[in-house]
């Protein structure tokens, strides 16, 4: 396998994208952790590590790590990154090891440091998505390899991430992967039984966990559930509203003082909105707009197939999380409970978004102006 003899310099819009979304996400965080003044048992010392030491500053470093990381490294490792991967998620139901919380184990305590391995995996999931289909992309008409390889890899993890459950992580991986698909060159009826596939196993998960199904009829009915989910669409969408076309100031949001659930986390871009308004709430949309658009461009001009899926992967993955919280805090979207990707609180979400940056700030340094696979 060989490598380009000469490295270009990386993408600096999509760079400079990046590091915008973190600065305002740094902002939009410190406001937010004012409303643990007015809620018992919270302490910003509790979090602020996590955010800001172990997401913000790990993920540049890590950032600044991968960029200069040849991409192609980690085909020759992706088979087994991705079964290490599946272990440390498997770690989670390990007594003393896993942390429980509310029911769910989706936390590692790592030196008293609490670790989300679901992150690691969807890292993994990408990147052995893209070393099959670049290494398989011949037999592509064969509907066993077309569909085998991203099926077989969604149930593995699939099965791990429903135990836990973390239903949303398992949703957002499933579109990251049916992008790679489409990228990867697969027939049309291929992709519709895909598309089929996934819809019927979305619905039968849903039916399956009563949490769920509640949480789609809260959506279609908001008033129906008025101390659940319902309340946290209501006060989303006071805080949204508030915030007026240029919002009440920085640091001046109020619903996030006892009225809003989790401000810092799933709720920070209903804070956005009441802060900054209308214009403020459609720069972040533009910028993670631009961060995609950007993003695809470097997959398009990537030098193999393995580059292009694998930047095709990350962006989508980032983008699709990054909308999904945004649509369910505007009432567009059912409640999925995942953050703001580059914003909301959650030290191992941001350090890994960080990372999957720098491996495609990476494939960028190898960008050439016309495409060409092999």
């Amino acid at each position: 396998m060989s490598m380009p003899r000469r490295a270009n310099k990386i993408d600096r819009w999509f760079l400079g994208a990046t590091l915008l979304l973190v600065l305002v996400g740094f902002l939009l965080f410190s406001s937010a952790s004012l409303g643990l003044l007015a809620r018992d048992g919270l302490r910003f010392s509790d979090v602020a590590f996590s955010q800001l030491v172990l997401g913000i500053g790990g993920g540049l470093i890590a950032l600044s790590i991968l960029a200069h990381v040849h991409y192609r490294v980690y085909k020759r490792f992706a088979p087994h990154l991705f079964l290490a991967a599946l272990f440390v998620t498997a770690l989670v139901f390990v007594p003393g090891v896993g942390i429980e919380l509310n029911g769910a184990h989706r936390w590692l305590n790592v030196a008293g440091v609490s670790f989300q391995p679901g992150e690691l995996l969807k890292l993994s999931f990408l990147i052995v998505v893209a070393w099959y289909y670049s290494t398989y992309h011949t037999k592509l008409r064969d509907i066993r390899y077309a569909l085998g390889g991203v099926l077989g890899t969604l149930a593995l993890a699939g099965t791990l991430l429903m135990l836990q459950p973390d239903t949303g992580t398992f949703v957002i991986m499933v579109a990251a992967g049916g992008a790679m698909v489409l990228a990867a060159g697969v027939r049309i009826q291929h992709l519709a039984l895909l598309a089929g596939l996934a819809i019927l196993g979305l619905a039968v998960i849903a039916f399956s966990r009563p949490y769920l199904l509640d949480r789609v009829t809260t959506f279609l009915d908001p008033a129906g559930d008025p101390s659940g989910a319902g309340y946290q669409i209501k006060q989303s969408l006071i805080a949204v509203g508030s915030g007026g076309v240029v919002g009440r100031g920085f640091g001046q949001s109020v619903q996030k003082f006892s009225y809003l659930p989790e401000p810092m986390s799933d709720s920070i871009f209903s804070v956005a909105a009441e802060e900054f308004g209308f214009l403020g709430s459609v720069g972040i949309v533009v910028l993670y707009v631009f961060f995609a658009v950007r993003g695809l461009l470097i997959a398009a001009r990537a030098p193999d197939r393995f580059g292009g899926l694998l930047a095709v992967g990350i962006v989508i993955l980032i983008v699709t999380q990054s909308f999904i919280n945004i649509g369910a805090m505007v009432g567009i979207l059912p409640l999925t409970g995942e953050p703001l990707v580059f914003m909301s609180q959650g030290g191992t979400s941001l350090l890994f978004a960080l990372a999957g940056v720098g491996i495609v700030l990476n494939v960028s340094r190898y960008a050439k102006t016309t495409r060409r696979l092999r």
